[in-house]
């Protein structure tokens, strides 16, 4: 059902023309669009407890349909939860595509953190997840996304780069590994469980460690390279595949964004920034857990040269806003000044506690991300947001940067507005979409696309606990 039908539908409804004794106005209104509880992937006794609470509470019925289909959407759709040698075994897709990101299958189950201590058995997926995480990162940290087993073919396998069997796409991005930290540390910081964390896990970090510093290409360009043949310029990297010169400067290179666009200048302000607040987690975790106050001082000193280095190269002054970050700067003075709407974003970057959500920097940067001076900041009618050039249209916003801006805003009006535009953006499926066209959301992409209403839903969740008012 597109938008416009579905508004004809709830008016006609409301005109009391389509009732029948068979079926109510709330169920023609709001179909029934989850899946069936016999072919759900996982269910979370937690997640429908608070989907319960939600609905009781919430007056507005269009959101608590929205929040029951969109929060549970990874558990119903995405996982495949297994035990492999005595240890937990997540297997996550994306959605609409057959294989595991290590970015989207850490941001699909972060929503369920806060319901683990209800829920062991969703403790225990989470815990699968950071497992195979784990053996992803061992066998390629170059790697953004990987297949369930190393049987499946990528369609991306011609890629001039060292792929390996059980690897679906190659794309080198700092947030891959990154989110892959996070997780690992909240999950430790929840539960005091320990039992993921052990000798190959361990390894892995000590890998992520040499693949950061291999991409600061302070002694050479390092053993990453990647080339597509296509037609898209965004899938493909210049210069022999290694991308555009940098100086060597503490930053780190990363060859694509969390969109998998290619960047233009190699050092992402925002990836970087997540990086040092991972890098800073995980020398806690490896501190408590390993008492390896070796590892743990390379990682914090790894974070504390990343940082000096994003102060003295990342801030520039805006004539319009001030001292604000680049998106992307390459050592030598070049900047890119824009924002793109996948997560780390500068937008999203208080969402990952990469910064405080009052530094001035960070408020100007804002401005700027949700200003007709971000090249990809698109304002219709209906809605405003931040779109980028992955989907290969303009005007196409993406709910995601709704979502990051309501998680990150300390504004009522804001944060209710930005519920209004999501409302608005389902084009009656009652699912979030990757992008939609502004003004006429019923020109989509990615009708499942899981990671988007798994945060939708913990926007909507985060809302209901500490600003309940917003959603009467």
């Amino acid at each position: 059902m597109n938008r416009k039908d579905f508004i004809t539908n709830t008016g006609l409804l409301t005109a009391g023309l389509l009732l029948s004794k068979d079926l109510s106005a709330f169920e023609l209104a709001y179909p029934n669009v989850r899946v069936p509880v016999n072919k759900r992937r996982f269910s979370s006794p937690a997640v429908e407890k608070a989907i319960k609470k939600f609905q009781k509470n919430v007056t507005d019925p269009e959101l608590s349909w929205l929040f029951n289909n969109c929060l549970p959407n990874t558990l119903d759709t995405t996982v495949t939860y297994t035990t492999a040698n005595g240890r937990p075994d997540t297997y996550v897709i994306t959605g609409d595509i057959d294989a595991m990101w290590l970015r989207d299958s850490s941001a699909q189950v972060w929503p369920y953190l806060s319901f683990m201590k209800e829920d062991t058995k969703l403790k225990d997926l989470i815990a699968g997840v950071i497992n195979r995480q784990t053996i992803y990162v061992l066998k390629d940290p170059y790697a953004n996304a990987f297949y369930h087993t190393g049987e499946q073919k990528s369609e991306w396998q011609s890629d001039h780069t060292k792929m390996q069997p059980g690897v679906h796409e190659r794309k080198w991005e700092i947030d891959s590994l990154c989110y892959t930290m996070r997780l690992a540390y909240n999950y430790w910081k929840l539960t005091s469980d320990t039992a993921p964390f052990d000798a190959e896990w361990k390894k892995a970090i000590q890998l992520i460690v040499k693949t950061f510093k291999e991409q600061q290409r302070k002694t050479g360009l390092g053993p990453y390279t990647f080339q597509r043949e296509t037609a898209k310029p965004t899938d493909s990297l210049p210069m022999a595949g290694y991308g555009f010169p940098v100086k060597p400067v503490g930053l780190i290179c990363s060859m694509f964004r969390p969109s998998d666009d290619a960047t233009v200048f190699p050092f992402l302000v925002p990836s970087n920034l997540f990086a040092v607040v991972s890098l800073r987690q995980i020398a806690e975790l490896v501190t408590a857990v390993h008492k390896d106050a070796a590892l743990a001082a390379e990682l914090t000193a790894l974070a504390l040269e990343v940082e000096t280095a994003i102060q003295k190269y990342a801030i520039v002054e805006h004539p319009v806003y001030g001292k604000m970050y680049a998106f992307e700067v390459d050592g030598f003075g070049n900047v890119n000044l824009m924002d793109d709407a996948n997560v780390p974003s500068l937008l999203a970057l208080p969402y990952l506690n990469a910064v405080k959500a009052t530094d001035p920097v960070y408020q100007n940067t804002r401005k700027f991300a949700l200003s007709e001076h971000n090249p990809y900041f698109y304002k219709g009618v209906e809605s405003e947001g931040i779109g980028g050039p992955h989907v290969e249209q303009q005007d196409m916003i993406w709910p995601l940067s709704i979502i990051a801006r309501g998680l990150t805003s300390s504004d009522d009006a804001e944060i209710k507005q930005c519920i209004a535009w999501l409302k608005k953006s389902h084009a009656g499926t009652g699912f979030m979409h990757e992008s939609y066209k502004k003004d006429h959301p019923e020109t989509f992409t990615r009708a499942w696309f899981a990671w988007t209403n798994t945060i939708f839903g913990e926007f909507l969740w985060e809302v209901y606990q500490e600003r309940p008012h917003l959603l009467i």
